[in-house]
């Protein structure tokens, strides 16, 4: 039996979360890319590997389907799942913004002031613009939010951001920054204390890689 589960998040983080446990030393074989569960091993002991769509990364380490898991800022601030924190692994660097068309940054015209705002990050969003005090119907996407616009469903979009490539396709700006995006290191309560020294090994293992570059 592994000692510990981890949950990797599928996507946009997956090859990169993969080469930070290599370069931690624990090596996740290619196949792995192409299974829901691999259960390998390496130096510092035995680990499951589960990949999950990443909204699903924290609800498994809640429910301790997984002892940790690796996802991004962005969806720990939209999920309600009570998880711990233990280390930014600074790998994966975005932004989570606000965007809309060119006009929105014209002078005497008020970006915040919108009826539509189509994302993936209903909660975020939602908290967002009633700190600010602008009441708006958050209309929620799978995917290709960066069309709403321009199909008329939304004024303006809230969505991840990392070169602003996909924006400027689309005729969109940035128009606020929400806040910056990293992949955390998130384990499950219970299995933090209950197995703290296979847990204190891995969290000090991937330590060793947080201040390096790759190839280093």
């Amino acid at each position: 039996m592994a000692d510990l589960t981890i949950a990797l998040a599928k996507g946009r983080l997956q090859d990169e979360a993969i080469e930070f446990f290599r370069r931690a030393g624990i090596v996740v074989p290619d196949e792995a890319r192409r299974s829901r569960r691999l259960l390998l091993d390496d130096e510092s002991g035995r680990y499951s590997f589960i990949f999950v769509k990443p909204a699903d990364v924290p609800v498994y380490v809640e429910y301790g389907v997984a002892d940790a898991g690796v996802c991004g800022r962005d969806v720990l601030m939209e999920s309600d799942a009570d998880v711990h924190e233990p280390l930014d692994l600074g790998f994966g660097r975005c932004r989570l913004v606000v965007a809309g068309k060119p006009e929105s940054e014209e002078r005497g015209y008020n970006p915040l002031a919108t009826a539509r705002v189509a994302t993936k990050f209903p909660r975020i969003t939602a908290d967002y613009f009633q700190q600010r005090g602008v009441p708006v119907e958050v209309i929620v996407l799978s995917g290709s939010v960066e069309l709403a616009p321009a199909l008329g469903l939304s004024e303006h979009i809230v969505d991840l951001v990392e070169t602003g490539r996909t924006l400027r396709e689309n005729g969109l700006v940035v128009i606020d920054e929400i806040t910056e995006s990293t992949a955390r290191l998130i384990v499950n309560r219970a299995s933090y204390h209950l197995k703290r020294d296979a847990m204190a090994r891995l969290i000090a293992n991937l330590r060793t890689c947080i201040s390096e570059k790759p190839g280093q």
